[in-house]
């Protein structure tokens, strides 16, 4: 989308700080994200390499300048629409049938057809476990076992801090798939080590919970 606001799929760039986006241009060409899957950061290393050297300067000075607006509503539930996936997206089947949400984030549109076609107004929702948010506050607090408090390095707010990106409001969908990578090893940049290391020491309840917590929280 030409106003950066991405797809639970993708980044959502708009607002991001400038140093921050071209430190992962500068990732993505030196094949230090985007070499396995998800499919999406794999085009994102190839559309990187073919651009040149100005591209990603002018991109960022655009995109940094850009007020951040929340596309997502997180909602606690114990039960999710049951879902297909349809061109990177989780649907909800057209019976409306619902099952246990389990230890899953299921971000949906509001509206397909926004979506599908790149519609500024798209918004969606991330149904998440029952207690997600309130559990996703303490770590970004104060930490859990060994693992720091997401504010220490986010903000108080998770607002973001000089070149560390802001979380709150994004999705929870694409903030848990980045924690996964990170924990995988499939962010290596050396600026990322940080993240790296604060991955390992999280369980996939934590980092639903976390997600959870940050998407709901205003920018």
């Amino acid at each position: 989308m030409v106003n950066g606001a991405g797809v639970p799929a993708t980044a959502q760039i708009m607002g991001l700080p400038k140093a921050y986006i071209l430190e992962q241009v500068a990732a993505f060409r030196q094949g230090q994200r985007g070499t396995s899957a998800p499919r999406t950061t794999q085009d994102m290393a190839d559309e990187a390499r073919s651009v040149n050297d100005d591209d990603p300067r002018l991109a960022a000075d655009y995109f940094a300048q850009l007020k951040f607006v929340p596309h997502t509503r997180v909602v606690e539930t114990a039960s999710a629409p049951k879902t297909h996936w349809k061109y990177f997206m989780q649907v909800p089947d057209q019976d409306g049938a619902r099952e246990p949400i389990g230890e899953r984030i299921v971000e949906v549109p509001v509206s397909y057809d926004d979506y599908q076609y790149g519609s500024d107004r798209t918004r969606y929702v991330a149904y998440v476990p029952p207690g997600s948010i309130a559990r996703g506050a303490v770590i970004a607090a104060r930490g859990t076992g060994a693992a720091a408090a997401c504010e220490s390095c986010h903000g108080a707010k998770l607002q973001g801090t000089g070149i560390i990106p802001p979380l709150a409001g994004r999705s929870p969908t694409y903030i848990a798939r980045e924690l996964i990578l990170f924990r995988l090893g499939q962010r290596s940049n050396p600026e990322a080590a940080p993240m790296r290391l604060e991955a390992s020491q999280l369980t996939v309840n934590d980092m639903i919970a976390v997600a959870a917590y940050a998407g709901s929280r205003k920018p």
